[in-house]
């Protein structure tokens, strides 16, 4: 489908035109899909997020400027929600082994020993300026890249990585890697 194609399309979309979405859908399934079983590489989960692609795309409608490459477009929103459902699905399997994990050691771990390490663990991220811990929260708990945390927090790149190397120093120094 050419550029001119595919923004009368997506012109069609915004009025509310679901053969439009068709149309589309006819076109790229087999690119969309392509790109996330690369990302995802799980049969059931790229079907899920390429079904799902489509009906992103349906409410992006509004928000597709014409000249900046459909293709490459599309394939960045694919490429996102694909890495989503990684990381959603990550957390869960952490969350899961981290479960397993006291309830197998709480034998070895009295209450007492994991209130004070939280609690130190507490007062450590205390230290840090409030800038520098959502950094790292950002980093650690939200895995996001530095890019990412950059855009979300809206400053420049390089006061996302320096915020970041200081916090680290900072825990490090408390005892913490």
């Amino acid at each position: 489908m050419e550029e001119k194609q595919f923004s009368a399309c997506m012109e069609r979309m915004k009025s509310g035109d679901k053969s439009a979405l068709h149309e589309v859908y006819e076109a790229y399934i087999g690119y969309i899909y392509t790109i996330v079983l690369q990302t995802v590489s799980n049969r059931e989960d790229a079907e899920d997020v390429t079904s799902e692609f489509f009906m992103k795309l349906w409410r992006l409608a509004d928000t597709y400027r014409e000249g900046n490459g459909h293709r490459a477009w599309m394939a960045a929103i694919a490429r996102n929600m694909a890495v989503d459902l990684l990381r959603k699905t990550r957390r869960e399997v952490l969350t899961e082994d981290f479960t397993d994990t006291v309830t197998e050691n709480a034998s070895d771990v009295s209450v007492e020993q994991e209130v004070i390490a939280d609690m130190s663990l507490r007062q450590a991220l205390d230290t840090l300026k409030p800038g520098e811990r959502e950094v790292v929260h950002l980093k650690i708990m939200g895995e996001m890249t530095f890019q990412e945390i950059a855009d979300a927090l809206n400053i420049p790149l390089g006061t996302a990585t320096w915020r970041y190397q200081n916090a680290i120093q900072k825990l490090r120094r408390c005892g913490y890697e």
